[in-house]
């Protein structure tokens, strides 16, 4: 039997990085600008590593390979194979982001040697006050008007920019532009690809004391240059409840702010489950078997499982993603 896996955090030093992170998941660092926290990673180079039981130290790779449809969920290992599908990060933006957008999968496939595209979603978990994000286009522009705007320096001027506070969710499928702005602290959960086209910069340098490398001309036929109404995803907030955020072919990701226990089925969904803690502690309980949860904290809990219960010490809040079947 498989049991819920914590994995140690891969902390990303980044130049727009702030200092959030390490408090935020009370762990100690000398680390700083401390961008982003790879909370569950299959990508290569930087599979995340188990922190608790009797398979720790193996990586999440040697856990898929082993377990197969075990871990993950027959239809999700026939999908997907040995690389487990999901990116799971929290973001902690002191400066903006630069402005990038992803290829879908058909063309990530063709030019990156069969990798997946990216689709992804964002879950404010605080905010600044005016802090602010870019998704989307605010006005339509030609792929020509797109270049010139990059190279003019004013591309954000046709971005629609997003005042967020905590709670706030975004939907970024493939091809839509986006950048997480200063002040920003997110939990991202993401298909599993680190291709990234970076269509501005500020002109800023990079840790390297370089400019950071731009992917102008690919970015340009990955870009979905429609305008769209509404760029966020907009939800009913409830108390003890599951409230379902976003559901896609890569994820479906729910929110529970709990004061009471609440169980869940996981016996039809033939799929893991990650769990990320994002206020307070409290516990899950995992076909009888219990792991304590707190703040900062992320879990798998395996397709094998069929019972989950989420206990909070008082209150906690999560957030739950797994992958859907066809």
């Amino acid at each position: 039997m498989l049991y819920p896996f914590k994995f140690v955090p891969i902390l990303k030093t980044l130049v727009w990085g702030g200092e959030g992170i390490a408090p935020y998941k009370g762990i100690e660092t000398d680390q700083k600008n401390i961008g982003e926290s790879w909370e569950l990673s299959g990508v290569k180079g930087n599979e995340s590593v188990v922190l608790n039981g009797p398979l720790k130290g193996k990586t999440i790779a040697e856990l898929v390979r082993e377990y197969k449809g075990e871990l993950v969920g027959k239809h999700v290992y026939g999908n997907t194979g040995d690389e487990f599908p999901l990116l799971i990060k929290f973001i902690d933006a002191l400066t903006d982001l630069s402005i990038q957008v992803h290829p879908n999968d058909e063309l990530a496939a063709v030019r990156h040697n069969g990798s997946k595209g990216k689709t992804e979603m964002w879950y404010v978990v605080s905010a600044a006050p005016g802090a602010h994000l870019y998704a989307g286009l605010s006005k339509e522009i030609t792929p020509g008007e797109y270049a010139s705007r990059v190279a003019d320096g004013s591309i954000t001027d046709v971005l629609a920019r997003h005042e967020v506070h905590a709670g706030d969710v975004f939907f970024l499928p493939a091809g839509r532009i986006h950048a997480i702005c200063g002040g920003c602290f997110i939990a991202e959960i993401q298909q599993t690809s680190d291709i990234t086209y970076r269509l501005y910069d500020y002109g800023r340098l990079g840790l390297d004391g370089k400019p950071r490398q731009l992917h102008t001309e690919l970015a340009k036929d990955a870009i979905d240059y429609k305008v769209y109404d509404n760029y966020r995803t907009e939800y009913v907030p409830e108390k003890d409840d599951e409230v379902e955020l976003v559901s896609c072919p890569y994820f479906t990701t729910s929110v529970y702010d709990l004061t009471l226990p609440y169980a869940r089925d996981l016996s039809e969904i033939d799929s893991f489950m990650v769990v990320m803690c994002l206020e307070g502690a409290g516990s899950l309980e995992v076909d009888g078997e219990s792991l304590e949860i707190r703040r900062g904290e992320t879990v798998l809990i395996p397709a094998s499982a069929d019972d989950l219960c989420m206990i909070p010490d008082g209150s906690m809040k999560l957030l739950t993603s797994f992958v859907p079947a066809p």
